[in-house]
C-alpha cells in the first residue's frame, strides 16, 4: 500500500536486515485481521497528513515514527494499546535510531491515548492533528469510519458500546481544542465538531 512501503521506513530507520524484519512485523500487526479501522488504510492516512503539516514539528521524523507504532498494538478487548505500542516503539527501535529519539516517538505514542498535547508541544500537534484527522471527513466517510469502530468492537452488546463511544466522543468536544496546529483547526475544526454532535445525538437517542 503506497505510504507504507518500505521506502518510506527506511527513510526513517535505514536499510539494514534488522530494519527490514522491523519493518515487516509492523506491517504485519496493522494487518491483523481484526483490524477493521485501524488498520494499514488508517496508517497511510496518518503518515499522508503528517506529510502535509509536518513544517510545523520540530522533529517530522519522529513524528513520522510515532505514526506507525501509535497503534501497532490494538486490541479492542484491552484499555492500555497505546501503552503497549509505545513499548513495542522502543524495543523496535532500538538501535534503529538515536536514544533521543526513540524516546520521543515513545512519548507521542503515548499521547494519542488522550489527545491533547501541551501547547508548546508542536511534534505532539502534528501527530494528534493526523490522527483524528479523520474526524473532518465528508458524512458518508465518517459514518464508515464510525460504523468500522463499531465492528471493530464487536464482542460488546449495543447498550455497553453506545456507553463506551459516548463518553470518548464527549472526551473529544471537551478538549481545548480538536486540533492544535493552525492549518489542521481552519480547515477541520467546524466539520469534526458537526460530525462529533451528529454522532453523539444519534447515540444519546438510541441509549434514551
Amino acid at each position: 500500500m503506497a505510504g507504507v512501503d518500505f521506502a518510506g521506513w527506511t527513510a526513517l530507520a535505514g536499510d539494514s536486515p534488522t530494519s527490514r524484519t522491523e519493518w515487516a512485523a509492523v506491517v504485519g500487526a496493522w494487518s491483523e485481521p481484526h483490524r477493521r479501522y485501524h488498520d494499514l488504510a488508517h496508517l497511510a492516512a496518518v503518515l499522508g497528513i503528517v506529510d502535509q503539516l509536518a513544517a510545523a514539528a520540530p522533529d517530522p521524523a519522529a513524528v513520522r515514527l510515532a505514526a506507525w507504532y501509535h497503534d501497532v498494538a490494538y486490541d479492542p478487548l484491552r484499555s492500555d494499546n497505546e501503552e503497549v505500542s509505545a513499548a513495542r516503539a522502543r524495543i523496535g527501535l532500538l538501535g534503529l535510531v538515536e536514544e533521543a529519539r526513540v524516546a520521543e516517538v515513545e512519548r507521542l505514542v503515548l499521547l494519542t491515548a488522550g489527545h491533547d498535547p501541551q501547547p508548546d508541544d508542536a511534534n505532539g500537534a502534528v501527530l494528534c492533528d493526523a490522527d483524528l484527522a479523520v474526524l473532518a471527513s465528508p458524512a458518508p466517510a465518517y459514518a464508515a469510519y464510525a460504523s468500522a469502530v463499531r465492528e471493530e468492537y464487536g464482542h460488546l452488546s449495543d447498550d455497553a458500546f453506545t456507553a463506551g463511544r459516548i463518553a470518548v466522543l464527549e472526551h473529544l468536544l471537551a478538549l481545548p481544542a480538536l486540533f492544535r496546529t493552525p492549518a489542521a483547526a481552519d480547515r477541520w475544526t467546524a466539520p469534526a465538531r458537526a460530525n462529533l454532535a451528529a454522532e453523539l445525538s444519534l447515540l444519546r437517542a438510541r441509549s434514551s
